[in-house]
């Protein structure tokens, strides 16, 4: 609802009604007072009110009964109920049954605004904090991931499997790959997406600065500790904490965590007493951790401990049919940041792209389409500006093989061109279906069209 906030005051002694009512509208409200609790009861609707202030001693139906038949229609309502027998026993029960306040009579119309007021506060908290899941959860959707290749989707169902399950996850994989963003879908997709997100890069931080900021410390426990200080494991009681580039992980910060990853207890720096918590934890590393085992750089315990299921992320060079998805989501975002309209990428900014390598991965790619939008000044991005920051070679062209070339590279090209058309044809010019056919992409195709210059008449009969 927009607007005022309405209001339903239920009292069954008409004046202290009306005066609630009256002060209640002066400060802005839409208010509607009942002195009858069946007829309060029976014109409530769910979704018209924000708040209901009712007494609790009426006749007939008391403000206990009318607190019930609301919170059935609409569970989320605050109510608060106003007595003159404010005892232990009246106010828990109340409370019990849904109530957000009690008020004792007789009150001064001050207090009734305070307490109004922080009603409806705490309603729109409430609403804002399940927004924000719901953003949360939407963002991180299975189907908000960008990708259609066939190496993505298998990801993506391992992924949909172990959200649910409480198991430790090694997600490995190329700088840019995505890691962390997988690591959140596996949260927010999990029954702990209520609780917190953490995560930490593991070779952003000193050793001895790590072990603090992973398990806290107690006051003292070492020059400049001045007081008592929670880790990341405890900010993430409940919830899930992820370690990215786990590898780095120093011996002895190796050893407390595995020995929470065993007992789910573990010990502040300085403090003789255990801590527990209920973490997940998921990892992530783009180094070789088997090699690190081997050379004695990582606990062999700690490793099956943390990796007792692997994800590994492709990179983007394995998985070329996302390249244009992905440029054309990372061009949405910054039209939308900055107001511009760049449709995407002209073909044969896109024939380059889907052969480039990419050795930043998805990380890369975000970054140069950032660069090309900000140099831009036609409506598609163009090979000049693409390859500004990317390392591309002109795309070939023409129908005929260099006269340097011997026989065998002059008659691939005559196969490949037959070839072409041939498949072209059978799919009558829908470069989709003739890439899936071939098994590989539509650049590809794109490429060897303009390479061998075949002409659409040429297939589109």
């Amino acid at each position: 609802m927009t607007g005022k906030k309405r209001i339903m005051v239920v009292d069954n002694e008409e004046g202290l009604c009306r005066m609630m009512e009256a002060v209640l509208s002066d400060n802005g409200y839409a208010v509607t007072a009942h002195t009858r609790s069946f007829e309060a009861a029976e014109s409530f609707q769910a979704g018209q009110w924000d708040l209901l202030v009712t007494d609790i001693k009426m006749p007939g139906m008391d403000g206990l009964e009318l607190l019930q038949k609301v919170k059935q229609k609409d569970p989320a309502l605050p109510v608060i109920m106003v007595t003159a027998y404010a005892t232990v026993e009246m106010s828990i029960q109340a409370l019990r049954k849904g109530a957000y306040d009690m008020l004792t009579k007789p009150f001064e119309p001050e207090e009734l605004l305070y307490r109004v007021k922080n009603a409806l506060q705490h309603t729109r908290l409430m609403e804002e904090n399940r927004e924000l899941r719901e953003e949360l959860v939407g963002r991180f959707n299975f189907g908000n991931i960008i990708g259609a290749s066939t190496a993505l989707k298998e990801v993506l169902e391992r992924v949909e499997k172990l959200a649910v399950r409480d198991t430790s996850v090694l997600i490995t994989g190329e700088s840019g790959t995505g890691k962390e963003l997988i690591a959140q879908a596996i949260h927010y997709n999990s029954p702990r997406k209520e609780k917190k997100f953490v995560a930490i890069n593991c070779g952003a931080l000193p050793a001895s600065l790590l072990e603090s900021e992973l398990f806290g410390y107690r006051k003292g426990a070492f020059t400049g500790a001045a007081e008592n200080r929670r880790g990341l494991l405890e900010t993430a009681d409940g919830g899930t904490l992820f370690l990215d580039e786990v590898g780095n992980l120093p011996m002895t910060v190796q050893k407390t965590l595995l020995r929470f990853l065993q007992e789910q207890e573990f010990n502040r720096l300085g403090d003789p007493t255990p801590t527990k918590v209920d973490v997940r934890v998921l990892s992530a590393t783009n180094s070789d951790m088997k090699q690190a085992v081997k050379a004695g750089d990582f606990r062999e315990d700690l490793y099956y401990r943390l990796n007792v299921v692997n994800i590994h992320l492709p990179p983007l060079r394995e998985r070329k049919d996302d390249i244009a998805l992905l440029a054309a989501h990372f061009i949405s975002l910054q039209n939308s940041k900055f107001g511009t309209q760049i449709k995407g990428l002209d073909r044969e900014a896109l024939e380059a792209a889907a052969e480039f390598p990419w050795p930043g991965n998805i990380r890369q790619l975000r970054n140069v389409m950032e660069a090309c939008l900000a140099m831009e000044n036609n409506d598609y991005i163009t090979f000049p500006v693409l390859s500004q920051f990317i390392e591309v070679a002109p795309l070939e062209t023409g129908g005929e093989a260099p006269a340097e070339e011997g026989e065998y590279a002059k008659a691939l090209m005559r196969f490949e061109t037959e070839y072409l058309r041939g498949l072209l044809r059978k799919n009558q010019g829908n470069v989709e279906a003739a890439a899936k056919e071939a098994g590989t992409n539509m650049a590809t195709i794109y490429r060897k069209i303009k390479k061998y210059g075949i002409r659409k008449e040429e297939y589109n009969l």
